[in-house]
C-alpha cells in the first residue's frame, strides 16, 4: 500500500457512519459471548469497525491480545503469534507442560529453532493451553486485523486452537481483506473454517450516497455540491477510505472541476489501479480510455469509434481485473469505477479530446453525441452551444434534469459573450434544471455567479427567483433577497409576478399569515395574468387555493376550479406546488381519501416521468399520509421512510419528511423511533424558521408521546400547536387533526374541563366547514370526558357511532381507537366483568390496519385484566428509572434471559429495532452488555 494511502487510513477516527446494521450484528455477537469476522475490500471500513468494537468490548475482557498483520512482513514465520502472546508469555508459561513450554518460548523469542513441521503438535497445543489458561481468570477477548497477512506459521496455530476452543470464554473479532462480492465469500470462506465455530461473518458493503455524504461532513469536506458528492458516490462505488481521498483531493485543489470534467483522483488513488494499466498494450489502453469515457460502452461503441480490435483488448483487460462482466448485457464494464476515473485522469488532455471526438459521431443518442461534441470542442462555438442547448431540452423531456442541467452548463460555456440567447440566460437555464433535480446548492451557485455581472432586470429577476427557490423552506435566511428583486423588477408585470409570488411563500412560511399569503398570491396572479405569464399565474392560483383550502375559506374550491382551467403548464400541472397538489390536499381536508389516492398517484407517476425529485418526495409523503389515515399503516411506514430516504439523500424537503415519517412510525412501527423523528422534525422546523411547518412538527411530537404513553408530554406539546394555529388564524381542524389527541391528553392527565373546551371550539368550525372525519373523533374525545365523569352509559353510547361514523368515511386507524375505547370503558364498568369480546375486535381491527404500536397497548391491557389487581410495584433498579417505554420493555425481557429475536418477536418489532434500542439503553446506563443489565436489575453496579 503506498504511503499516503496508508496514513489516510490510520487517521481516521473512530466514529462509525453508514455502519448501524453491521455494528449491530456483531456487537449482539460478541455480547452473546460468540465471535465476529468482518470482511469486505480494502478501505472499506474494517478497521474502523475493528477499532470501534475491541474499545467497546475490551472493558468486559480480563485480557486483550491484539495483532495487525503487514504484507510486507508476511513472510516471518510467528511474527502475529509474538504479537498476540509475546506479552503474556511469563504469565502462561508456568501453566503449560515442559515441552509445549519449550516449542511455545522457541517460536515467540526466537531461541533456538522451532518449526511448525519439527515442534507443530506441541506447539499447536501450547496456543490452545495458553489460552486456555488466559482464560481461566477471565474472558479474553482476541482482536486479529488483516487476517490476509498473516503468517503462515501463526495462522495455522491460531486456527487449530480457534476451533478447540468450545465453551471457553475466548472471543475472536477478527478483519480480513476480500476482493469483492464476486470472489469475497470464496476467500473468507477460508477464513471462516479457522474461526471458532459460532462465528458469525459479517460483511461490509459500499455505503449509500447519504452516508458518503456524511462521511465527508464529519471529515471536514463540507460545502460540496451534492452532484459532487454524488460523483464521489460514484467513483469510489461507496467505499468509504476512496471516496475521502476523493474528498481530499477536491479540498486541495484550486478549481472544481467544469461541467463534464472527472474528479480529480489523488495519487495515493491512482497507484492502486495504474501498475495494472502498465501491464497494458498501447492500443489496450486507447481503447479502455474511450471506454473510460463513454457513459455506456459496448463492443459495438468500442468499434464504432474506431477500436478495430476491441473484444481482444478488452479480454487483455478483463484478464488483469480491471474489468468485470455485466450481468445486464454486453456493456464493457469497469470491475470498479476508480479504474475508469485514475485512467481517464491520467491520460493527456489531447488523448482525452480524441476519445470524445471519436465518440461524438459514434454513440447513435443525441444527448451522447452533444456531450462528446463538446468535451473534444475547445473555447466558444455557436454551433457546439445550440446542440448542447437541444440535447438539453430533450434531456429535460426525457425526465433527467439533472442531464439537462450539465449539459446547460456546457452550453453555456461554448456560447459567445454576444450570442443569442447569452451564456447567463442558459446558465439560468441549467439552474432552473438543477432545482427541478433536487441540487438546490448547484442552482444558488449558479444563480449568484450570474448575479455578479447580469444588468439585464430579466436575468437578474430570474437569478433571485433562484437563490429563494434553493433555500427551501428556510425562506427567512434569505430575506435580503426580496427588496433587491422588487427593485430588479421595477414596472415590469411579469417580473413582479415572480417576485409577489415568492412573497406569498414568506408570508406563510416565515410569518405564518395565511391572509397574508393568500393577498400575495391573488396579487401575483393577477399580475402574472397582465403580463401573459400563465406559468406563474397558475402557481400563484394554486398557492392561493391551497391557503384557502388551509384557512377553510369558503372561496377554496371555486380558486381550485380556476387553477385547473385551460391552458395548462404541464410541469405546473403536476409541480408539488400546483393545482394538482391543491386539489389533493382539498380532497383530502374533505375525507374523500379514495380519490386523493387515485390523485396523488397519479401525480407521482408523472413526476417521476419527468425526474422532478422534489416533487416526488412529497408526492410520496402524501401518499403515506393518505394511507396513514386510510388504516394502512404498513404501507405508510413504507411510504414515509422512502420519501425521507429520497429527502435526506437530496437535501430537500427533510423536515415534512422526518414529521411524516414520526407519525407513521408512532401507527406501524416503533413509537420510540416515532419520538426522535418528532424531536429532530421540530428542532429543523425551528432551525429554518418555518411557522407553517413547525406546527405540524409539534402536533407529530404530541400524537407520539400519547402513543407512548405519555399524556403530560403530549399536553405540553399540543397546548403549543394550538397557540401557533390560533395566531396563524387557520382555523379549519382538518389541516392537522392534532384537537382530539389533546383531548384525550388532557383526559388522562386529569383535565377533562379543558378538553371539554378544546372539543367544544374546534366543533364549531368543523361543523361550519363539514368535516365529518373531525367531528367523529372530537365525538370519541367526548365520550373520554363523559367517561371520565361517571357517564358510561352515554360515553358507550357515543363511542358505538363514532365507530360506525369513522368506518364509513374509510378512517381505519381512528375506527379502531374508537374500538379500543370502548373495550376500555366496557372493562372499567363498576360491578360488571370486562368483555373480551371488546378487546379482541380492537386487536382484530389494530391488526388489519398493522397498527403495531396500538395493538400492543392492547395485549398490555388483556394482560393487566388477565392478572387482575396489580400488585405494588417494586423499586425499579437504580439507573433504569431514565430509559423510555420500549427501552425499558427491552432491558425487561433481557433481565427474563430473552433473546433479540425473542423480544422482536414479543414486541412485535425487528431484530434491528431491538439492536438498536439496547445500543441506546447501553449508552444511557454507561453499560456495554446485556450482563450488565442483570447486574443492575440485581442492585449491582456492574464491573
Amino acid at each position: 500500500m503506498p504511503r499516503d494511502f496508508a496514513e489516510a487510513a490510520g487517521r481516521r477516527s473512530d466514529l462509525v457512519i453508514g455502519r448501524e446494521d453491521s455494528f449491530g450484528a456483531a456487537r449482539e455477537q460478541l455480547t452473546r459471548g460468540g465471535s465476529v469476522l468482518l470482511y469486505g475490500p480494502a478501505g472499506i471500513g474494517k478497521s474502523t469497525v475493528l477499532r470501534t468494537l475491541a474499545a467497546e468490548y475490551s472493558g468486559t475482557a480480563h485480557t486483550v491480545l491484539r495483532c495487525s498483520a503487514t504484507e510486507s512482513e508476511s513472510h516471518l514465520p510467528f511474527l502475529a503469534l509474538a504479537d498476540l502472546l509475546g506479552t503474556v508469555l511469563d504469565e502462561v508459561s508456568p501453566a503449560l507442560p515442559a515441552a509445549q513450554r519449550t516449542a511455545l518460548e522457541s517460536a515467540l523469542t526466537g531461541r533456538g529453532e522451532s518449526t511448525l513441521q519439527r515442534d507443530g503438535l506441541a506447539l499447536r497445543l501450547a496456543v490452545l493451553s495458553a489460552l486456555r489458561a488466559l482464560a481461566a481468570a477471565g474472558p479474553v477477548l482476541v482482536v486479529a486485523d488483516d487476517l490476509q497477512w498473516l503468517d503462515a506459521a501463526s495462522a495455522e496455530l491460531l486456527g487449530f486452537a480457534a476451533r478447540r476452543l468450545g465453551d471457553t470464554p475466548v472471543r475472536l473479532l477478527c478483519a480480513v481483506r476480500t476482493e469483492g462480492p464476486e470472489t469475497g465469500d470464496a476467500e473468507y470462506d477460508r477464513h471462516l473454517r479457522a474461526s471458532p465455530p459460532d462465528t458469525r461473518a459479517v460483511r461490509l458493503g459500499p455505503l449509500t450516497r447519504a452516508q458518503v455524504s456524511a462521511l465527508l461532513d464529519e471529515r471536514g469536506y463540507t460545502g460540496l455540491h451534492r452532484s459532487t458528492v454524488r460523483d464521489i458516490h460514484r467513483t469510489s462505488g461507496g467505499n468509504p477510505l476512496f471516496a475521502l481521498e476523493l474528498g481530499r483531493a477536491l479540498a486541495e485543489s484550486p478549481a472544481a472541476p467544469r461541467p463534464g470534467e472527472p474528479l480529480p483522483v489523488p495519487t495515493s488513488l491512482r497507484a492502486l489501479v495504474l501498475s495494472r494499466l502498465e501491464m497494458l498494450s498501447d492500443e489496450a489502453r486507447r481503447t479502455l480510455l474511450v471506454a473510460s469515457a463513454g457513459a455506456r460502452p459496448t463492443p459495438a461503441l468500442l468499434h464504432a469509434a474506431g477500436r478495430e480490435n476491441a473484444e481482444a483488448e478488452t479480454a487483455q483487460a478483463a484478464a488483469l481485473g480491471l474489468l468485470a462482466p455485466d450481468p445486464e448485457g454486453p456493456t464493457v464494464r469497469f470491475a470498479h469505477p476508480l479504474i475508469s476515473a485514475a485512467l481517464y485522469a491520467e491520460a493527456p488532455a489531447s488523448e482525452r479530446r480524441a476519445a470524445h471526438a471519436a465518440l461524438s459521431t459514434a454513440a447513435s443518442d443525441p444527448i451522447e453525441r452533444a456531450r462528446h461534441l463538446a468535451l473534444a470542442t475547445t473555447g466558444t462555438d455557436p454551433q457546439v452551444a445550440g446542440r448542447l442547448a437541444e440535447a438539453a431540452a430533450l434531456a429535460r423531456d426525457r425526465g433527467a434534469p439533472s442531464v439537462a442541467a450539465s449539459l446547460g452548463l456546457l452550453a453555456a460555456r461554448h456560447t459567445p459573450a454576444d450570442g443569442d440567447p447569452g451564456p447567463d440566460e442558459r446558465r439560468l437555464t441549467a439552474a432552473e434544471d438543477a432545482i427541478t433535480a433536487g441540487e438546490p446548492d448547484l442552482a444558488r451557485d449558479i444563480a449568484r455567479e450570474v448575479l455578479t455581472r447580469a444588468t439585464a432586470a430579466g436575468e437578474r429577476v430570474r437569478a433571485w427567483m433562484v437563490v429563494i427557490e434553493a433555500a427551501g423552506q428556510a425562506l427567512g435566511e434569505v430575506d435580503a433577497v426580496f427588496p433587491q428583486a422588487l427593485a430588479d423588477a421595477g414596472d415590469d408585470p411579469r417580473l413582479l409576478a415572480l417576485v409577489h409570488y415568492q412573497l406569498a411563500w414568506r408570508s406563510l412560511v416565515v410569518q405564518g399569515d395565511f391572509a397574508k399569503g393568500r393577498e400575495d398570491a391573488a396579487h401575483a396572479a393577477r399580475l402574472a395574468a397582465r403580463g401573459g405569464d400563465r406559468r406563474t399565474e397558475l402557481l400563484a392560483l394554486a398557492f392561493q387555493a391551497q391557503s384557502e383550502t388551509l384557512m377553510g375559506h369558503p372561496d377554496a374550491a371555486a380558486t381550485i376550479r380556476r387553477a385547473l382551467e385551460e391552458p395548462q403548464d404541464p410541469r405546473v400541472a403536476c409541480h408539488h406546488n400546483g393545482a394538482g397538489s391543491s386539489r389533493f390536499r382539498w380532497l383530502v381536508i374533505n375525507d374523500r381519501l379514495a380519490e386523493a389516492r387515485t390523485a396523488v398517484t397519479v401525480l407521482l407517476r408523472e413526476v417521476r416521468r419527468r425526474g422532478m425529485a422534489e416533487s416526488e418526495v412529497h408526492y410520496l409523503r402524501f401518499l403515506s399520509e393518505t394511507e396513514l389515515h386510510s388504516g394502512h399503516c404498513g404501507r405508510a411506514l413504507e411510504l414515509s421512510r422512502e420519501s425521507l430516504t429520497l429527502a435526506r439523500d437530496a437535501g430537500i424537503g427533510e423536515g415534512a419528511g422526518v414529521m411524516q415519517a414520526a407519525l407513521a412510525e408512532a401507527a406501524g412501527g416503533d413509537p420510540d423511533r416515532a419520538l426522535e423523528l418528532a424531536r429532530e422534525a421540530v428542532r429543523r422546523t425551528e432551525e429554518d424558521g418555518d411557522v407553517v411547518y413547525l406546527s405540524r412538527a409539534l402536533a407529530a411530537l404530541g400524537h407520539a408521546h400519547l402513543v407512548a404513553g405519555d399524556a403530560v408530554a403530549a399536553v405540553r406539546a399540543l397546548r403549543r400547536v394550538r397557540e401557533l394555529e390560533a395566531g396563524a388564524g387557520i382555523t379549519d381542524p382538518a389541516r392537522g387533526r392534532w384537537q382530539g389527541d389533546l383531548a384525550e391528553a388532557l383526559v388522562r392527565t386529569g383535565q377533562p374541563a379543558e378538553a371539554m373546551d378544546v372539543i367544544e371550539v374546534t366543533r364549531t368550525h368543523a361543523l361550519r366547514l363539514g368535516r365529518g372525519s373531525v367531528l367523529a373523533v372530537l365525538d370519541r374525545s367526548e365520550a373520554l370526558v363523559r367517561a371520565a365523569r361517571g357517564e358510561h352509559r352515554a360515553a358507550v353510547t357515543r363511542l358505538t357511532s363514532t365507530r360506525e361514523r369513522l368506518a364509513g368515511l374509510g378512517f381505519g386507524l381512528e375506527e379502531a381507537r374508537a374500538v379500543f375505547a370502548l373495550a376500555e370503558l366496557h372493562a372499567e364498568r363498576p360491578g360488571r366483568a370486562p368483555e373480551p369480546a371488546s378487546y379482541d375486535e380492537a386487536a382484530r381491527l389494530f391488526r388489519r390496519c398493522r397498527a403495531l404500536p396500538w395493538l400492543r397497548r392492547v395485549e398490555a391491557a388483556v394482560a393487566a385484566r388477565a392478572a387482575g389487581p396489580a400488585p405494588a410495584p417494586a423499586a425499579e433498579p437504580d439507573g433504569l428509572a431514565g430509559l423510555a417505554s420500549m427501552e425499558r420493555q427491552v432491558a425487561a425481557l433481557v433481565m427474563e434471559g430473552a433473546t433479540n429475536r425473542e423480544i422482536a418477536s414479543r414486541l412485535f418489532v425487528s431484530v434491528k429495532t431491538v439492536e438498536a434500542t439496547l445500543t441506546r439503553v447501553y449508552r444511557k446506563l454507561g453499560i456495554r452488555s446485556r450482563v450488565d443489565i442483570v447486574r443492575l436489575a440485581a442492585g449491582r453496579r456492574p464491573d
